[in-house]
């Protein structure tokens, strides 16, 4: 260990990761990335650049559910990066919010934001967070976990505030909340891991990068 890092602080989890090189995450994400750090992996950051709403509306159309969308998409960020960076270990991840049969959009204005809060307030939804592996421009592992949350019935002074207070960070986020912020207070319940909630199911990863050797067991 070395002398300027103490047991307890994070970066000594690093010794965890044994690949020879560091995980790639196809996701400009903070959160995401911030989840893989706090497992003790410091990710190389590779956006995608697919065509999310594209592939949405053709995975739709062959009948998918949003559960099985958030896989998909997650497998499509990862092969799409992969193919370029060989040899490498590509990590996936999307997410997909759904109020029963209607799946919902980042909401992209306040405007939008207001209206999906008042879609969701005194409801519940699930959030569907895929996620996959891909080496080479190929698939070697997928999966999705879905989180439930209740909202609580929201008035329109807390929208209102919580709209100004929130900004523009709320436009491009699936639901209009970030749930590790402000966005705790819209709710009264919720059912499913935080990972899952914040968009990269961590635990189902782990045990797929140990179980290839990855992470140390």
């Amino acid at each position: 260990m070395s002398p300027n890092k103490s047991e307890g602080e994070p970066g000594s989890a690093s010794q965890l990761w044994l690949a020879s090189a560091p995980i790639i995450l196809a996701s400009g994400s903070a959160t995401r990335r911030l989840i893989l750090q706090s497992a003790g992996m410091e990710p190389e950051v590779w956006p995608a650049t697919v065509d999310e709403r594209a592939l949405e509306a053709s995975f739709a159309d062959e009948g998918l559910g949003p559960d099985a969308i958030a896989r998909r998409l997650a497998e499509a960020k990862a092969i799409a990066v992969s193919a370029t960076r060989p040899g490498r270990i590509v990590l996936g991840a999307d997410q997909t919010l759904a109020v029963g049969s209607a799946q919902l959009h980042k909401p992209g204005d306040a405007e939008g934001v207001e209206r999906t809060l008042r879609t969701l307030s005194g409801r519940a939804h699930a959030l569907h967070s895929g996620v996959a592996l891909a080496v080479d421009g190929a698939l070697i592992w997928s999966h999705v976990e879905t989180a439930r949350l209740h909202v609580r019935a929201l008035s329109d002074a807390f929208i209102d505030r919580y709209v100004m207070l929130g900004g523009k960070a709320l436009f491009s986020s699936v639901g209009g909340y970030q749930y590790e912020g402000l966005g705790v207070h819209l709710f009264d319940r919720i059912e499913g891991d935080q990972s899952t909630i914040l968009g990269l199911p961590l635990l189902p990863l782990l045990d797929e990068l140990r179980r290839r050797g990855h992470l140390l067991a």
